[in-house]
């Protein structure tokens, strides 16, 4: 019996190597072509072990370390900025519709699901934002639309606190004299730690990732965040490379990298997170397995 268990455990981790390998393989793929001498990535594709390397992706990118400088500013200042409130609005959210005593929560529990089904579209949204809110060109525009409250998140911390925060000890602190906003901040939020350190990845990742906003609302450059200043260098050696017809042209865009600044780009978007993750990774696994479980 011991036997078939040591010998299921040893198969079960030998899957899970493998199916880690499966998941660092495009990362790695990723970062050694970046690395890799555009003609070579041209002649012979992507490769793991090329046969000849090369920096002139990321020397593109250096010349224009201003603009991607201050990309990155933007869009950390926005990812804080917008996780913090994010957070603050769900958990003021989930937390009176977890509990009990409070009058219609069910309905307003359906309210916030109903979001999560249908929405306004596209064209009124824009509209909105736009002409009623005149967020556009401005740094609300990275902020608020669709990123600053999701519903499914709010179910997610609502589910928690549910099923992993004690009646018995919201009302030991409520005889000892406690109010509702001392218990949340001083009862509840302390047992939430792994959910709030989960969905505050979940939502950082969102804001850190999003080029929507930006390509709807931002028409500045100077506003753009890391994935739209990205996004629009790439674009530039696209067109430069397209309309290289006159010599001239063609003598100032033969030298420059139009395969590997793809993956030089999407290195620098993601590099950030990939050095972050690791540290929340714990807390993530924890806030989801318990997160998930029906109350």
């Amino acid at each position: 019996m011991v036997d078939k268990k040591k010998g299921f455990q040893i198969f079960a981790n030998l899957i899970m190597i493998a199916l880690t390998i499966c998941c660092l393989f495009p990362f790695l793929l990723l970062i050694m072509s970046s690395l890799t001498d555009e003609t070579t990535l041209i002649r012979e594709g992507y490769s793991i072990f090329p046969s000849k390397f090369g920096l002139d992706s990321y020397a593109y990118l250096l010349r224009n370390i201003g603009k991607i400088g201050r990309a990155y500013g933007i869009t950390i200042l926005v990812t804080v900025a917008g996780t913090a409130s994010s957070m603050f609005i769900t958990i003021l959210m989930a937390y009176p519709l977890s509990r009990k005593e409070l009058y219609g929560r069910n309905i307003l529990a359906f309210f916030v699901f109903f979001t999560m089904l249908f929405n306004g579209g596209l064209v009124p949204t824009y509209i909105m934002y736009t002409r009623y809110l005149h967020i556009k060109n401005t740094l609300w525009a990275l902020l608020i639309p669709s990123l600053l409250v999701s519903a499914f998140y709010v179910i997610m911390m609502r589910t928690y606190f549910v099923t992993n925060i004690p009646d018995a000890i919201i009302e030991a602190a409520r005889i000892d004299g406690a109010g509702e906003w001392r218990m949340l901040f001083t009862v509840v939020l302390p047992l939430a730690g792994p959910m709030i350190a989960t969905l505050a990845l979940l939502i950082g990742l969102g804001y850190w990732n999003d080029w929507k906003n930006g390509f709807y609302y931002l028409t500045d450059s100077r506003l753009y965040s890391i994935q739209n200043m990205l996004n629009q260098m790439l674009k530039d050696v696209q067109f430069l490379k397209s309309g290289a017809d006159a010599s001239a042209a063609a003598e100032l865009t033969q030298d420059m990298p139009s395969v590997g600044i793809k993956m030089a780009i999407a290195v620098i978007g993601a590099l950030p997170v990939m050095v972050i993750y690791p540290f929340f990774q714990k807390y993530f696994v924890k806030g989801i397995t318990i997160g998930a479980v029906k109350g």
